[in-house]
């Protein structure tokens, strides 16, 4: 195999297997805690976004996006349309779909609520609308985490169906 093969399979595994996992915890059980934390959850929030959490983890996806597209594109000998059309093609299309709906909600909706969120909490009058976006980011949250746990088990089944 080559070096650039082995690369793009490492970036697109680890980085994949980093941003579900992220997603899937910060949706299940980060959120939530930091919800029943009360004001006290706000020293979490600013804590991860002095650690650039909302820079890092689109890099990661998009990183992830790009070697996957990679692979994809290598596998199937150039988008060759017999591949593309067998079981294994669709279900890595599949999972590639859900990846890529995932990261346009993640930084289209998600990201952008969250930076808002974050900069209307410093002012004590617009506590309200930064809880709504809080919650909007949730919700999306939670769709973004289902949609990369389906492209994650896509990816996984697609040699083998």
């Amino acid at each position: 195999m080559s070096f650039v093969l082995l690369s793009m399979r490492v970036l697109d595994i680890v980085l994949g297997v980093f941003w579900a996992g992220t997603m899937i915890f910060t949706a299940i059980f980060l959120v939530p805690s930091i919800r029943d934390a009360g004001p006290e959850g706000a020293k979490v929030v600013a804590g991860l976004m002095r650690r650039r959490f909302l820079d890092v983890l689109p890099v990661a996806a998009a990183l992830t996006i790009v070697s996957g597209l990679w692979l994809y594109w290598f596998d199937s000998n150039g988008f060759q349309p017999p591949f593309m059309r067998s079981s294994m093609g669709m279900m890595l299309g599949l999972g590639a779909l859900a990846a890529l709906i995932a990261f346009a909600l993640g930084l289209g909706i998600v990201r952008p609520a969250m930076l808002r969120a974050a900069t209307l909490s410093q002012d004590p009058t617009q506590l309200a609308a930064a809880q709504a976006l809080r919650l909007r980011a949730a919700s999306f949250g939670r769709l973004v985490a289902l949609l990369l746990g389906l492209a994650a088990a896509a990816m996984a089944i697609a040699r083998y169906v």
